[in-house]
């Protein structure tokens, strides 16, 4: 009885530590995230909320949708909800499109000069983005692009790409691709490569 105890929770934590951070493809210099890793991450990281006038108007960015065409620049896309010291009210879908940049202090993937690129609005929240929420929205964009990753990797492997210089981020076959100066390979651990 009292092994099992001792093991349910160490298991738990194991599996658990398996799930936060899926394992990037590394082939010589470059690794490479999948889509469906990313997705998760991001689905994670999600609703947040955007404050502005002492908190009197309040914009919140849910369901956040990852495409990742070949390119340099990924597609994103997110419900909008407006509060005007209220309740809550759908104001649409927002298309946005970004490059992508890597930071070695949040050991994270991050959106790099987003774009606003289409807009679809809700039933009850009219037909255009309005000044003030497409002010608040690029305000919003500004700072997460900023501050937070859309895809954090592993920090076993992240320690090992801080000595790392980054050449190069892309999109590569539906996958972030990050291009290093050196063989990646020879510096990551074999336990810690995605298959």
């Amino acid at each position: 009885m009292k092994l099992r105890s001792l093991l349910l929770p160490s298991i738990a934590l194991i599996a658990l530590a398996g799930s936060a951070h899926a394992a990037p493809q590394i082939n010589g210099k470059q690794l490479t995230v999948g889509a469906a890793d990313v997705q998760q991450y991001l689905d994670g990281s999600f609703p947040r909320t955007q404050k502005a006038l002492g908190g009197l108007l309040a914009l919140t960015v849910s369901q956040p949708h990852l495409t990742l065409p070949q390119g340099s620049r990924l597609d994103l896309g997110f419900n909008l909800a407006m509060a005007a010291g209220g309740s809550s009210m759908p104001v649409g879908d927002v298309q946005i499109s970004s490059g992508l940049r890597y930071d070695a202090q949040t050991q994270g993937f991050h959106l790099d000069q987003p774009t606003v690129d289409g807009f679809r609005p809700s039933a009850a929240g009219g037909g255009e983005l309005d000044s003030s929420t497409r002010s608040l929205l690029n305000s919003w964009l500004a700072d997460y692009a900023r501050r937070e990753p859309i895809y954090k990797i592993d920090p076993a492997i992240a320690k090992v790409m801080g000595v790392l210089q980054v050449k190069s981020v892309g999109i590569q076959n539906g996958r972030i691709a990050v291009d290093f100066n050196q063989n990646l390979g020879s510096f990551v651990p074999q336990g810690l490569l995605g298959n």
